[in-house]
């Protein structure tokens, strides 16, 4: 019921919870991970081409670890890895929620 009543509720990004735009055949994966404090937790989304029926299939990414406490400022490049995906239950669609964990460069 919680989830229903949210529909109509605009995000602070700028896009609304249940996505009605036609997105033609494209899918946005959000990338979810723990950050370097161990309880925040970061996203940032990406489209893909199509709709993935396996985790294996979505490409690692990365992202600036020095702004999360996940690294220094030199070398601070962290991989995410897709662990996990599930439906997005906010988007609707094909779009999907990605569990990552996360990688620094030896």
């Amino acid at each position: 019921k919680i989830l229903m009543k949210a529909v109509s509720i605009r995000l602070t990004h700028g896009y609304y919870l249940k996505n009605d735009i036609d997105q033609h055949g494209k899918i946005i994966a959000e990338y979810v991970w723990i950050d370097g404090t161990g309880i925040n937790m970061r996203s940032k989304s990406r489209t893909l081409p199509g709709p993935v029926s396996d985790v294996s299939e979505l490409p690692e990414w990365n992202y600036d670890g020095s702004s999360t406490e996940q690294a220094t400022t030199c070398d601070s490049e962290v991989i995410l890895k897709p662990c996990a995906m599930f439906p997005d239950p906010f988007r609707g669609g094909d779009n999907i929620l990605v569990l990552c964990s996360t990688y620094k460069w030896a």
